[in-house]
Formats: C-alpha cells, sequence, structure tokens
C-alpha cells in the first residue's frame, strides 16, 4: 500500500475518534484543533492533486523495480499540425511513446489517431473534454466523459484504450471507483517537463526532463496545447530529450513495459 494512503486511512479514524472525544469528553484547545484539522486536509488535498502519491487509485508512476529505460507520454492531442511533427522526431530517432489523447481532438482529427498507431506507437485516454475541474464533477458525469472518450477512441481504432491519465493528474474516490469499474489503469509520471502552459520554453523544459532520466522514468509531455493552436514547447524540446537519453545509454521502450505487472496492454492496432 503507497505511504500516503495508509497514511490517510490511519488519520481518518484517527480524527473521528478524537471528534468523539472532544464532544464526549473535553474538547481540544483550538490551536490543537486547527493544525489537526489542517493536516487532515492537507492530506486529503495531496492526495487529489498529486497522482504519484496514489492515495485513491491504483496508478503506474514509474517502471517496476529493476525496470529498464524510460517511457515517453505525450498529452492534450491530437494536433493536426504539431502531432505529425512529434511523430517525425520519434521516427527520426527510433522512438515510441504513448498518446494521451483526447476524447473531443480524436472526434476532429481521427486521421491523425490512426497515424499514431501506423506508426507503432499506444494510444490511451485523457477524458473526452480535457476538463480542468474533472475532479470536482459528479460521478455520472464522470463515468460519462470517461465512456465517452473510450467510444470516440475505439470509433477511430477499432479497440477500446485500457490506459487513461486524468485530467490536470487529479484524482479522487469517485475518479477511483468509475476507472475501476471500466477496467482502465490509471497511468501518472515521474518526469515533467512542466511544458503544457504558454510561457514554457523549450530549452526550460529539455533540461527539466533531463535532470529525471533515469530507468524506470515515465515523462509527460505535451504534442498539443491544451487549447488553441501554439506550438507546443515539447516539439523542438524533444530531440535534445532524446539525444540526452541515448548519451545516458537509456532506451526508450514502450509503456506497457511499466504497466504489464497490473493488466497486460496490448498496442492497439488500427481498424481498417
Amino acid at each position: 500500500m503507497p505511504p500516503a494512503r495508509a497514511a490517510l486511512y490511519i488519520a481518518t479514524p484517527a480524527m473521528l475518534a478524537w471528534t468523539v472525544h472532544a464532544v464526549v469528553e473535553r474538547p481540544p484547545s483550538l490551536a490543537w484543533a486547527a493544525i489537526a484539522l489542517a493536516g487532515y486536509v492537507a492530506l486529503l488535498l495531496a492526495g487529489i492533486l498529486v497522482l504519484r502519491l496514489r492515495v485513491f487509485v491504483d496508478a503506474v508512476v514509474g517502471g517496476p523495480r529493476g525496470a529498464r529505460g524510460i517511457a515517453l507520454t505525450f498529452d492534450d492531442g491530437p494536433h493536426p499540425l504539431w502531432t505529425p511533427r512529434v511523430l517525425r522526431v520519434l521516427a527520426d530517432h527510433g522512438a515510441v511513446a504513448t498518446f494521451f489523447v483526447a476524447g473531443h481532438k480524436v472526434d476532429a482529427h481521427p486521421h491523425v489517431v490512426r497515424a499514431i498507431l501506423e506508426a507503432g506507437h499506444t494510444v490511451g485516454l485523457h477524458s473526452y473534454a480535457d476538463d480542468r475541474l474533472f475532479s470536482l464533477r459528479s460521478e455520472r458525469r464522470v463515468r460519462d466523459d470517461l465512456q465517452r472518450g473510450v467510444q470516440a477512441i475505439a470509433r477511430v481504432v477499432g479497440d477500446r484504450p485500457l490506459l487513461f491519465r486524468p485530467p490536470m493528474g487529479h484524482t479522487n474516490p469517485t475518479i477511483a471507483r468509475v476507472v475501476d469499474e471500466m477496467d482502465l489503469i490509471v497511468v501518472g509520471w515521474s518526469v515533467a517537463g512542466r511544458d503544457g502552459v504558454a510561457s514554457a520554453r523549450p530549452a526550460a523544459v529539455a533540461a527539466r526532463v533531463r535532470r529525471g532520466l533515469r530507468d524506470g522514468a515515465i515523462v509527460l509531455l505535451h504534442d498539443s496545447p491544451e487549447k488553441g493552436d501554439r506550438e507546443p514547447a515539447a516539439l523542438r524540446a524533444l530531440p535534445e530529450i532524446l539525444e540526452a537519453a541515448h548519451a545516458a545509454r537509456l532506451d526508450v521502450v514502450p509503456l506497457s513495459q511499466f504497466a504489464e505487472t497490473s493488466v497486460p496492454q496490448p498496442r492497439m492496432s488500427a481498424s481498417p
């Protein structure tokens, strides 16, 4: 069990017991009550905001013990201009990647998704709407969104995706129930390029990723802006990242090598 999840399991009954004691016996000082409440709320927020802690969901956030190589992942596509250029860079370096796509963009650019698969890469789901407030939505809305996203991908490639990266990497018990119900494997990351913002600069993105390159790393980049058509910083940073991995003798491996310990993850192939 992840340490942060164990901490929540311990903290929750402890808070309940403390509350009962405060009501029945004697309330604590205001300062101690504020400290305890703040600590518990901080733990809950960390569980929602930091996927790597795996408080609410079992997630693949890196390779298993003894894993070799790194896995590249891209979010927020597909984009009709930038995704094909990312594919060319990957092809030039003989590298494979996993693309976590937004369902509404799949509907708009199905040919780009087919190009991703034809180039030997994997497609995962990044929800349908790529809603920044996804973790605040009702269970019904979360389920409807993910089902719609799965269907959008299945229509194009002929098979349902098995991998899912939550928007913003935020999770909660509601999302955990739905992904478990839908048999989706949640995927996080261990190295983030922080290239999803308009102010990101390719040199800074490449430097940030280089510092985290090691066996078992899952790298998060973007092949498309969340909205609009600006060039993602990862496009110009990618050659330097791949060259740094080569210099460090780190192979770029399929994400399935890291995820297969949970559920076998065959790469989907495009439908005829």
